[in-house]
């Protein structure tokens, strides 16, 4: 029996307005800049532009491990990007990423400067310009890259599918809700086999393919992404939630996480970040 209140495609789609949602005034079918505005530049080589998404806070926590290594080449100036005020379709932003999404660096070592977008390719050039976090080994380096790129195709199920349609959709729909839980629910059982067998996504040791997972993966199974961890019965993932635990204490991965951070406790909140100083005196409950 056929719906006749269903939505049905029209012949050729055509933009008439926003289409609802939490993120609909910053959507639209078209790129390129919205209005002029220069990026800041700070004082340090590397500059990124970001926010603390699941996807910002990989290159954040990134950069802070770098430094916790004692790679001063990769002090850093991160400047917000406010995505629901539209800064990412600034003229400057757009010269970084013309993909307009957050996190975009830029690299002032080099002449002109190098910009780098998309998170995965961020945390790769940084591995790979300090010969940090990236094994050496063949097989090493391939299964690193294995699951960095598995995490760059399989999070847009997590996040714009499941997220936004059980978080973020003007109404709850229940196809949608289980088609993406559903796929949520494999992925998270995909590395709970696998870290079943090792310590680490990738093998015995810390890489960037953690980095770039557990923003997204490791925090949804603390309970902090979507307010989900009841409805997605994350406990049954015992070996992510104790990698998850693990990767959480590393003093980097607290600093990174609060980096562009403009919500939330304002003790964790660090709007911009200048220097290894400002995690002491410039967070939201001091200024």
């Amino acid at each position: 029996m056929s719906d006749d209140t269903s939505y049905r495609p029209p012949r050729v789609w055509r933009w008439e307005s926003e289409s609802g949602g939490q993120f609909a005034s910053i959507n639209r079918p078209v790129a390129g800049p919205t209005h002029d505005r220069e990026l800041p530049i700070g004082q340090h080589p590397l500059q990124l532009y970001s926010l603390a998404t699941p996807n910002g806070v990989k290159a954040t926590i990134m950069l802070e491990e770098l430094l916790a290594l004692g790679h001063q080449g990769a002090e850093y100036d991160a400047w917000p990007i406010r995505i629901g005020e539209g800064e990412q379709f600034s003229s400057g932003f757009v010269a970084a990423n013309p993909n307009s999404k957050i996190p975009a660096l830029m690299d002032h070592t080099t002449a002109p400067p190098t910009r780098v977008f998309e998170s995965g390719a961020i945390l790769l050039y940084l591995a790979e310009t300090f010969g940090a976090f990236l094994p050496e080994d063949h097989a090493g380096r391939t299964e690193t890259l294995n699951w960095l790129f598995w995490q760059m195709g399989a999070a847009p199920f997590l996040g714009g599918g499941f997220g936004h349609f059980y978080a973020y959709a003007p109404e709850p729909l229940e196809y949608p809700i289980n088609r993406y839980t559903m796929e949520t629910k494999r992925q998270l059982d995909v590395l709970d086999r696998t870290l079943a067998e090792r310590a680490y996504i990738a093998g015995d040791d810390y890489t960037i393919a953690d980095m770039a997972i557990y923003p997204w993966y490791g925090v949804l199974v603390q309970g902090l992404l979507y307010d989900a961890g009841e409805f997605l019965a994350v406990d049954e993932y015992p070996n992510v939630q104790r990698w998850a635990r693990r990767i959480a204490e590393r003093p980097a991965v607290k600093r990174g996480r609060m980096v562009n951070r403009t919500w939330g406790e304002p003790s964790e909140q660090l709007h911009e970040r200048h220097s290894a100083s400002d995690f002491e005196t410039r967070t939201q409950d001091k200024m």
